[in-house]
């Protein structure tokens, strides 16, 4: 009703523009996209000074910004009015493929078995335990306990976001002797977690309103449980220390003070020490405390070393040294074995070490002289993602692989017996189980070569049946930060892209991750190396007739967004259309601001614009400074949450009102905002609640490209 009362109220007659070359043939809404108020604002840097009409937008409390997001809603709605058919086509066919119910294998600690399921036509995982082994004593004991049956609910996210409307759960932690569980909950979006915990065995639920802001959570023995709050800033700093067993008011435990600096912490695999990590994006300092004597303080590990990150486990002081071409990303601990996340040559690996192997002396040892057993892996496998894996006495290492072509499987590796079994597969109707969809789908791993010359990784996907002659459409997904890898995992949702004959291609840019040099080579004043990257996969598409050269589009999310705005100003004519979510688009700004959320922990990343050569740097590609003014833009959908604290909505939404005001009066009308006025960063984050949302991109990518007669 609201959006139908706002765009009668904006109804207006379309104005009559001048011929465009890149007018698209598919209809506009009858009212003209919404133009905010300016205020003139002075910027000042370096002796330089400029107006930024659209500062207000970052007071989001602002009565007239929340106007504007929902008339920017109305115009998105009636932008895609014409493809609603469309929608609902695609929103069925995404229902199709997802089972009425899913549920993860259970995974065996101590006496327990754990697991989550998402009940029939639910949103949310509930989290449950078996016991593992039941004598007649147990099991009569525990159907007292919960009534009758063997499955006992923990924690049911369906009835929190029943009582608040909206849930996110940021950690959980079953205390050691399984009879609490800590978990920290967001109701809001803004990602300010209180911490509850619950007592498994009457079902009372303890919680203090001054226990917010927590981030991470870590029990030392049975009663004292330790976390982390964050500042104003979200950047967590403090440790505490609570013991629910009495009254007393919760220790301070450890203060950083550094701005560049979070604080995490961890108990080790076996219990017996807790980890407090202040990491920066490039630095580590770990301290310990003895778990079972949290008051007798903590000491230091090894002092910070700028540019050395490192973490730590309790079993054998080793020292293992990587190869040239190989990068240890993580490890996992058990009583018999050590294992090793690596990435060697830019693929990632897996392999464990019998802890009888490692001789305790200082000398530094290669990782080939250990005998490690490399797990077997699918050679199309582009993800991997260890299981829980609680169990310190266990033998068996779980993780979960996927690609674009193959749905997640659960697999179990023995290490002792070095073995492997495949325990689940996901679900997705319409597919046989335990298959990988390489027949029907070709994934491929080519290179793009940029500007410089450096090889840019290429995942390519596409149907087998379509033939590749140059008229397909596609997609080109970027991120390209944090040295993170780019997600690759399969998506059912994807099928209905590649169905229609689109090809889907993801490029692995410098600034992700590979390994610490590609990283680097994509941080701070090399970030425009992640741009050209970008642009020479885009390039590399069309020239090698993956797609047609006017039917490509690009996607990115959050610092992705960063990526593909960048890309869109300096190239303009490259993408027909483009989709960025929750996108960091107005970056100069937003760092030259400490105040801001996240801002102090970006600087390693990007620089540091109170610092004149990281300023120019970052104006040089920043995507809000650099719109060209008078060109032919892509069709633009731009996703933003107005609750969003790690991406503030202005960044958006400043970013849609200087295109509409810069660029082709045109190709502007083809750019929409559509903005959620609940969640945060990550969406609602329910199971089928995406699916509106997909339906949405997918039909606007459709309808940018002229394909709704192909559909």
């Amino acid at each position: 009703m609201l959006a139908r009362r706002l765009i009668r109220r904006f109804l207006q007659h379309s104005s009559s523009f001048s011929s465009c070359k890149h007018q698209r043939a598919s209809s506009l809404p009858p009212l003209d996209p919404p133009f905010p108020k300016k205020i003139p604002f002075a910027v000042s840097a370096h002796g330089r000074t400029w107006d930024d009409p659209y500062h207000w937008m970052s007071n989001t409390s602002d009565i007239d910004l929340k106007d504007h997001l929902l008339r920017e809603n109305s115009y998105a709605e009636a932008f895609m009015a014409d493809a609603a058919g469309l929608r609902r086509t695609l929103e069925a066919e995404i229902r199709a493929r997802m089972p009425p119910r899913i549920s993860t294998p259970p995974e065996t600690w101590g006496d327990w078995l754990y697991y989550q399921y998402i009940p029939e036509e639910k949103e949310y995982p509930v989290l449950c335990r078996k016991p593992k082994n039941q004598n007649g004593f147990t099991k009569t004991l525990l159907n007292r306990l919960r009534g009758s049956g063997d499955e006992e609910v923990l924690l049911d996210w369906n009835e929190i976001a029943e009582q608040f409307g909206y849930v996110h759960i940021g950690t959980c932690r079953i205390s050691p002797d399984h009879r609490f569980i800590a978990y920290t909950l967001d109701t809001s979006g803004s990602e300010m977690f209180v911490l509850y915990v619950k007592d498994l065995q009457t079902g009372k639920i303890m919680s203090d309103s001054r226990r917010k802001g927590v981030v991470s959570v870590a029990w030392a023995g049975v009663s004292n449980l330790l976390y982390t709050v964050c500042n104003g800033s979200q950047r967590p700093y403090r440790v505490f220390s609570a013991n629910f067993e009495s009254n007393v008011a919760d220790d301070l435990l450890f203060t950083e003070d550094d701005l560049s600096c979070c604080v995490d912490i961890a108990s080790t695999k076996d219990g017996k020490y807790i980890t407090i990590n202040s990491n920066s994006r490039s630095s580590s300092e770990i301290y310990i405390m003895d778990a079972m004597n949290v008051k007798d303080g903590i000491r230091l590990v090894q002092e910070r070393i700028p540019g050395v990150q490192y973490f730590l486990e309790h079993h054998h002081e080793v020292i293992i040294q990587p190869d040239q071409d190989t990068l240890f990303r993580d490890m996992d601990i058990f009583n018999g074995h050590l294992v090793l996340s690596v990435t060697v040559k830019g693929l990632p690996l897996f392999c464990s070490i019998e802890m009888d192997m490692i001789i305790n002396d200082k000398k530094p040892m290669k990782l080939d002289d250990l005998r490690p057993w490399f797990f077997p892996l699918p050679s199309s496998s582009c993800s991997i993602v260890p299981g829980s894996n609680l169990d310190f006495m266990s033998s068996v290492y779980r993780m979960v692989i996927s690609s674009p072509v193959m749905p997640d499987l659960v697999v179990d590796y023995d290490m002792k017996r070095r073995e492997f079994s495949v325990l689940h597969q996901e679900e997705v109707l319409g597919l046989q189980k335990w298959v990988d969809l390489s027949k029907e789908l070709s994934c491929e791993r080519r290179y793009a070569i940029s500007h410089d010359g450096a090889r840019v990784p290429l995942v390519i996907v596409y149907s087998r049946r379509e033939d590749l002659n140059a008229q397909s459409p596609g997609i080109l997904y970027g991120y390209g930060a944090y040295g993170e890898v780019l997600d690759k995992t399969f998506s059912s949702d994807n099928v209905t892209l590649l169905s229609r004959g689109w090809v889907i291609a993801y490029a692995d840019v410098r600034g992700g991750g590979s390994d610490l040099a590609w990283h680097k080579a994509g941080t701070r004043d090399c970030k425009l190396n992640s741009i050209h990257d970008f642009a020479a996969s885009a390039k590399f598409l069309i020239s090698e007739g993956y797609v047609h050269k006017n039917q490509l589009c690009a996607i990115g999310c959050s610092a992705g967004g960063l990526l593909v705005g960048a890309t869109i100003n300096m190239f303009p004519n490259l993408f027909s259309t483009a989709i960025l979510k929750v996108p960091f688009l107005d970056i100069c700004n937003t760092l030259l601001d400490p105040s801001l959320p996240l801002t102090n922990l970006d600087y390693d990343e990007f620089g540091d614009p109170r610092i004149r050569a990281d300023f120019e740097s970052i104006q040089s590609y920043s995507p809000y400074d650099n719109i060209c003014s008078d060109a032919c833009y892509p069709s633009l959908l731009v996703t933003a949450s107005l609750h969003d604290s790690r991406v503030g909505v202005w960044e958006a939404a400043k970013w849609v009102a200087r295109v509409r005001e810069k660029t082709c009066r045109i190709c502007s009308r083809s750019v929409i905002l559509k903005t959620s006025m609940i969640g945060g960063h990550f969406g609602e984050g329910g199971r089928y609640s995406h699916i509106d949302d997909t339906a949405f991109e997918f039909a606007f990518l459709i309808k940018s490209m002229e394909l709704l007669d192909k559909s």
